[in-house]
Order: C-alpha cells, then sequence, then structure tokens
C-alpha cells in the first residue's frame, strides 16, 4: 500500500496513536478508511469512461490495426481462428435445423374443381393368333 512497508506502516501507526489518542483513533481509521473507498470509486468511474470514451472513438480498431501491422503471422493466426470457429458455429447450426421440426408446407391456393378425367377407351382389337404356325 503506498509502497509502504511493514515497519514504516508500523512507525505511522505508533505517531498516529501518541498525536491523535487510543479514544479517537478507530474513528480517525473509519474516516480514512471511507476517504480511501470514495477515492478508489472515483478512480474506477474515471477509467471506465475514459475506456468507453476510446471505445466511441475507434482506437480499439486502429490498435487491431496496427497489431497486425506490426505481426502479419499473428494477425493471419487470428484469421485462421476466426474461420474456424464460424465453421464450428456453422456446423453447430445445421445439427440443430436437422434436429429441428420440418417447417410446415405452406397452404396450396384452391383453384377450383378438379378437372374430370377423360373416359377411359378399351385398346383395339388384338388379332386373333394364328394357331396353324404351332401345330406344326
Amino acid at each position: 500500500m503506498f509502497g509502504m512497508g511493514w515497519t514504516e506502516m508500523l512507525v505511522v501507526g505508533v505517531v498516529a496513536l501518541i498525536v491523535v489518542g487510543p479514544k479517537d483513533l478507530p474513528v480517525l481509521f473509519r474516516n480514512m478508511g471511507q476517504f480511501v473507498g470514495r477515492a478508489r470509486g472515483m478512480a474506477r468511474e474515471f477509467s471506465r469512461a475514459m475506456n468507453e470514451a476510446a471505445d466511441q472513438a475507434g482506437v480499439g480498431d486502429i490498435q487491431k490495426t496496427i497489431k497486425s501491422a506490426t505481426n502479419p503471422i499473428g494477425s493471419a493466426m487470428d484469421g485462421v481462428k476466426d474461420a474456424a470457429r464460424s465453421m464450428t458455429n456453422l456446423e453447430s447450426d445445421l445439427r440443430k435445423g436437422a434436429s429441428a421440426k420440418p417447417a410446415p408446407k405452406p397452404p396450396v391456393a384452391d383453384a377450383g374443381p378438379a378437372p374430370t378425367p377423360a373416359p377411359k377407351t378399351d385398346p383395339a382389337p388384338s388379332a386373333p393368333e394364328d394357331k396353324s404356325a404351332g401345330d406344326a
């Protein structure tokens, strides 16, 4: 904490005990703890606001561009990883689609009464079989 070792903190504690007194020391520590907590919260909020501003300004895109320019092999590997990830997502989507119920067929529009089929006609009578060829 603040780059202080245990011995420095012990010296500060003893001096605070002598200067403030044992009665008011817990109140002082509580107030200091609240102050440090508020300071950390303000620092956290400031850091979050700066990160959001940087994201809105497109600093992340510029950072990726610079990284890919300085490390072309790494950016190529990132492209391969992205392609593999998209293929994995595609396969899982296909599996989900195969296990899902098929989509209902759209209703067929009513075109009116069905046409009546033409009457069946008997085929032309066949010629009588020649039995004389079979008798010989």
